[in-house]
This record gives structure tokens, sequence and C-alpha cells, in this order.
């Protein structure tokens, strides 16, 4: 036997304001043809004045704890992907604790920027199969929003706010890729590429927050190579093909790169959840608001083989092979 984190529940969260491309054009060079045709990104939400990642971390929680009829009493742990956390310190995940009601357990931040998420579910698959908990809650939670250089039509377009949770359980398989639950894992990261994107504030260089610094045409290249092959790697760490796959759940940054992903895999975009339509860039929150959503729509049902990949600053990169 062998113990896989399997998803019990799922849930997400989007702020209320919902911004059309339209809504840029009075403020910079730019149209709603334009945003469109380089990103397939037609609208986004942002977080309201006062209304911070962790508020957004909370919703996305209680959601993915009602899909998987639990409390927060059967938590054991909380890691939280973010690149906008609300403070420095402490972390995000243990404001979202608090916010909960969960009074033991413990929580943690991960920072892989777009990535993120894929490195916190490689955390929390860890610590389900060394037994160090049972059940954990994996959020991904942004608000871009607060980060943007709003004169910089490349990059101010194509982000926005919200999050995500899965609600992993620790669950006997028999040591099958026909097991349900999380199969096989990629990560990478390369520093070497580290200012291509990134964002030009922080704690130790200058005190500030900063905005968001991109060299988009360079990030594309990179990431529809880089995306590719980590999925390829971990489907063949499973023993799969990309033929098994029901669907792949990327990071919703940009449609090009999107389609880009699944036809070097061989993928149909019939076989592939897109929402970047609709919520822009969320960076680490965006996997787990497309599992939301995939499911919410119908696509995604239990015994489906799934694979998420996502790449982010740093340059930071990864996949995760699971069966729903």
């Amino acid at each position: 036997m062998t113990l896989r984190a399997v998803v019990r529940g799922v849930g997400h969260y989007l702020p209320e304001r919902i911004v059309p491309n339209a809504e840029f054009e009075d403020r910079i060079d730019t149209s709603d043809e334009w945003i469109r045709t380089r990103s397939g990104i037609e609208r986004r939400h942002f977080a309201a004045e006062g209304e911070t990642t962790s508020d957004l971390a909370t919703h996305a929680a209680r959601a993915a704890l009602a899909d998987a009829g639990m409390d927060a009493t059967d938590i054991d742990a909380i890691v939280l992907a973010t690149s906008t956390p609300d403070f420095t310190f402490p972390a995000v995940a243990t404001i979202v604790q608090g916010n909960l009601g969960m009074t033991s357990g413990f929580g943690f931040d991960v920072q892989a920027v777009c990535a993120g998420f894929v490195f916190a579910l490689a955390n929390a698959n860890a610590m389900i199969q060394t037994g160090q908990a049972r059940r954990v809650l994996v959020i991904g939670s942004e608000t871009f929003s607060r980060i943007m250089e709003w004169s910089d039509r490349s990059t101010c377009v194509l982000f926005g706010d919200g999050a995500g949770a899965l609600v992993l359980e620790a669950q006997e398989g028999q040591g099958t890729n026909r097991d349900r639950g999380i199969l096989s894992l990629d990560l990478h990261s390369d520093g070497r590429h580290r200012d291509i994107l990134y964002v030009d504030g922080g704690v130790s260089s200058n005190q500030s927050t900063g905005v968001l610094r991109m060299q988009g045409k360079e990030v594309f290249r990179h990431a529809i190579e880089k995306l590719a092959q980590t999925a390829h790697t971990a489907l063949d760490r499973a023993g799969l093909t990309p033929e098994d796959v029901t669907w792949i759940v990327p990071h919703q940054a940009n449609l090009r790169i999107i389609k880009g992903t699944a036809q070097r895999m061989g993928v149909g975009m019939d076989r592939v959840v897109v929402t970047v339509q609709d919520h822009g860039n969320t960076s680490a929150a965006s996997i787990p608001l497309a599992l939301s959503v995939g499911k919410a729509r119908g696509q995604i049902k239990e015994g489906d083989l799934i694979v998420t990949e996502a790449i982010g600053g740093g340059l930071a990169w990864g996949s995760v092979v699971l069966r729903w």
C-alpha cells in the first residue's frame, strides 16, 4: 500500500470588482483588441480597497472546506502560496489559520511566484507521505493589482486578483498510476534568469514594495519550452503519457503560452481547462482557481488524470500529475 495525497475538496474566490479590457483604454495606449490578441484576456478581478490577500485566501479556504464536508478543526496544516503577502511577516497562512478558527496544527507560506501553487502542492504531498500531516489545506492567493506599474501597458493589463484552495487528505492506494491523488511531481528553478521577471522592491534591497518588471518576449520563450518539458517529465515518472491525460490545467498566464504548451505536448485544446479570459494572470492562485472552476463547469470529475504546470519569476517552474 502507498500513501497518497488525495483531493477531497476545492474552492475559489474572486473579488467583486470586474475590470474589462476597455477600462484600460482611458489610462494607457491600449485597446481591448490589443489585449485579447496578445494574451487572450478579456477581463480580470481587482481586490477592493482594504481587501487583502488573506481575505481572498480565507474565502477560498472556506469554499474548499465546504466542498470537502470538513471544518477547519479537521485540518492539520495550511500551505499558502503567494508573492503578495499582507505583511512582510507573519505568514499569510497563519492569518488564514486565525480567520478560520483553527487553533491547532501549523501554517506557512511558499514563495515561487506563478509556480507557487505547484511548489505548495509538493510540500503538502511530502508532509502527507511522511506522516507529518493527514489533511492539508493548500491555497494560492494573490493581489497583484497592488504591485502593477500602471504606465506599462505590456504588463499592467495581464494580471488580476483571486484565490483558490484544495483540501488534500492522506488515503491508501495500491501504488500504481491508477491511484487517486498526487502521482508525481517535477520542480525546477534557475536564478540566472531572475532579471526577466521580478519586482523592483524589497525589505533588504530598498525598503519598498516595488512594482512588477517583465521582459515579456523572454518569459514567453522560456515558458513554452520549460512547461512542456516539465509536464513530460512528471508524466514519465508516473509511467504515463500525454494520451492518458484527461485535462491539462495550466498556469493561466497567456492564452498563446497555453496553446503553445498543449501543442508541444500533443494534447488538443479540448482537453485544456482555460480561464485566463475571465481572470487574467492571478499568479499562484491561477491553478487552484482553474481547478475549482473546471469542477464547477462539470469538466473535472473523479478519476480524471490531471496535469498542472506553471512557471514564474526566479525562474521557477514545475508540474504535478494527479488523479482527481
